[in-house]
């Protein structure tokens, strides 16, 4: 199996429209989340949320092309362009027939279809929009970075819940390892606050309510906790062969190394009891990176903030990492970001390319009341300095889906 590395990345959170600017503030433990700009919200349960604010998607797209697009995939587009700029990689004909993409979304062009469902209502039929299908289809984004770059390779969507984006790299992952593709765009887009989404999680119970202090309600692994906060976002990797990166002069980020999928097939919104599915979804991730558990350094937590998942992903930690679990260092960055859905395996990744990179590991702020049933090191409140060799990055989606990739060092 060929080895794949990850030569470029790019990233738009609510903390900031590119990676550096996410990055800098996720180290300084700030919060993107706050009240809900996009619409009114005043007579909802939940008024706030982790929204991509102000940004200008005609810096990465043209007039046409936005109007004729949902924002899950500007966003998209934006990191995948990013992504590319920083791997000094543009797709020729030459290695169009080589490239291929692969994009996650949990709901796809939510924005669009929520709009057009007012038209139609308020308007007939006659004036909802032709483009409403392309726009809101799951893999409208894929597709759009296809045109876009010319990518002719592989091209399609994943879609796993919050797992979704963390499956899309995976794949990705293994495209590449069987010599169907040299390079791959992979990550996930999602924009998903709107009315709409909004009241259904709030009526599902899953969103924390705290109204009056939105930068404090995300808080993983704190026994206050009392629901998710929604993200928007995208996060983008090149992922590519190493033989051609190293052919072409690539500037060789990290190397992806481990990856693995699983299923509870236990429940539609809990996950299975103590994290079984997670726990084998780790297993693989450090069997197909061969990898012995004490080898990882730092563990980027799916950490969503609800009594289920956090609990039982500290129980799936310990589980296969046994008493080792205790020195290792975990953090959810979903304190500050929110919970991206579709998105958050991408951006995570991200996240644990960078903690590799730069020797900082970003805290899970607002942990102030540590839960008695999660009792491991997570980073609480301030980003940590230290050697970062290999990072694994979880991921867990309604319907029982469970990833784990593992990034290491490039040697």
């Amino acid at each position: 199996m060929k080895r794949v590395v990850v030569t470029g990345m790019g990233m738009v959170t609510s903390l900031g429209h590119t990676l550096e600017e996410t990055w800098e503030a996720l180290c300084q433990g700030r919060s993107g989340i706050g009240p809900i700009s996009s619409f009114d919200a005043s007579e909802y349960l939940v008024r706030f949320a982790g929204e991509v604010r102000d940004f200008d998607a005609s810096q990465y797209m043209e007039r046409k092309e936005i109007r004729r697009n949902d924002p899950f995939t500007h966003l998209a587009v934006a990191a995948s362009r990013q992504a590319l700029a920083q791997a000094g990689l543009e797709i020729t004909d030459q290695l169009a027939p080589d490239a291929g993409v692969c994009i996650g979304s949990g709901v796809g062009g939510f924005i669009s279809l929520h709009e057009q469902f007012a038209v139609l209502h308020e308007k007939g039929p006659s004036r909802v929009s032709p483009f409403l299908i392309p726009m809101m289809m799951l893999n409208a984004a894929p597709a759009m970075v296809s045109l876009l770059t010319g990518a002719r390779g592989p091209v399609w969507a994943a879609v796993s819940a919050c797992a979704t984006s963390g499956n899309a790299l995976g794949e990705a992952w293994e495209t590449i390892r069987r010599g169907t593709a040299k390079v791959m765009l992979a990550g996930g887009s999602e924009k998903a606050v709107t009315p709409l989404g909004m009241a259904s999680f709030a009526n599902m119970h899953a969103l924390s309510r705290r109204n009056d202090d939105p930068q404090r309600a995300s808080r993983p692994f704190d026994a206050e906790r009392d629901g998710f906060v929604m993200g928007e976002g995208a996060g983008m990797l090149v992922l590519e062969d190493l033989d051609f990166a190293l052919e072409r002069g690539a500037p060789i980020i990290a190397e992806l190394v481990g990856y693995g999928s699983t299923a509870d097939a236990y429940h539609i919104t809990e996950p299975a009891p103590g994290g079984e599915g997670l726990i084998r979804a780790m297993q693989r991730a450090l069997q197909s990176a061969d990898l012995r558990p004490e080898q990882v350094d730092y563990i980027n937590a799916h950490g969503t903030s609800t009594r289920f998942n956090d609990s039982t992903e500290t129980q799936a930690i310990k589980a296969c990492f046994g008493e080792y679990a205790y020195k290792l260092a975990v953090s959810s960055t979903k304190s500050m970001l929110g919970h991206t859905f579709g998105a958050a395996g991408a951006i995570e990744a991200v996240i644990s390319v960078l903690s590799i990179v730069h020797g900082i590991m970003p805290p899970t702020i607002n942990l102030e009341h540590p839960d008695p049933e999660c009792d491991l090191d997570y980073i609480p409140n301030e980003a940590r300095h230290g050697e970062v060799n290999v990072a694994l990055s979880n991921s867990m989606g309604f319907g029982g889906h469970n990833t784990s990739l593992i990034f290491q060092r490039y040697q």
